[in-house]
């Protein structure tokens, strides 16, 4: 299929801050999955966007750090690549990050289109990070943020600590049920069959801001 009749354009946002050790073979083999879906035959190749004032993939090896800003013409099946991309990123980032995907619906036209149709324009929000608490962090922060800017319409930003002790809460119960899902089947460890910490990578739990 050719790209120029490709149903959307995807545009892909985000910062990833990545481990010191990172190296650009790395990176490159993690984002394999977009370069190679856009055709090309190597991260420098495909870093472009398909629109010349977006910035495309960029990689900050002084500071470690993964930007992209970044429009690809392509069909349902990006989605796919995306969550290899997900997979393979976890393994190098520092931290938890989320990055952004438009799906633009290139057929639609809101003039020519009769009443009731439908664009299929989508939004995705993906996460990655190198723990499942790193992700979870992430997705508490941007929950909060989404949350107290809304209701600070209504109420001071002062009065909002009880909501955010909610949000705090309600993660702090998903993380914790992923850890116990984790242990789960393990076989003990230590004398009398004790164990001590969490395993299956749950790792820190996530910080709360108070």
């Amino acid at each position: 299929m050719s790209s120029y009749n490709a149903p959307f354009e995807i545009h892909v946002h985000g910062q990833v801050q990545l481990r010191a050790d990172t190296s650009f073979e790395q990176l490159q083999e993690a984002l394999k999955p977009l370069w190679k879906y856009a055709g090309a035959r190597s991260l420098a190749d495909g870093a472009a966007s398909a629109y010349e004032e977006e910035p495309g993939i960029k990689f900050d090896a002084q500071e470690h750090l993964l930007q992209v800003c970044w429009t690809v013409r392509g069909d349902e099946d990006f989605r796919q690549s995306l969550d290899e991309m997900c997979m393979s990123l976890n393994e190098l980032a520092e931290q938890g990050a989320a990055i952004e995907v438009t799906f633009y619906d290139t057929d639609f036209d809101e003039e020519e289109e009769g009443e009731g149709a439908e664009s299929r324009d989508d939004f995705v929000m993906l996460f990655v990070g190198p723990t499942p608490a790193a992700i979870m962090q992430v997705q508490r922060d941007l929950l909060v943020q989404d949350v107290v800017n809304m209701m600070e319409r209504h109420f001071d930003g002062a009065e909002l600590g009880g909501v955010v002790a909610e949000i705090d809460k309600l993660f702090s119960q998903r993380f914790d049920a992923l850890v116990n899902s984790l242990e789960i089947g393990k076989p003990p460890r230590g004398p009398g069959g004790s164990g001590s910490g969490h395993g299956g990578g749950g790792g820190r739990r996530p910080r709360h801001l108070h």
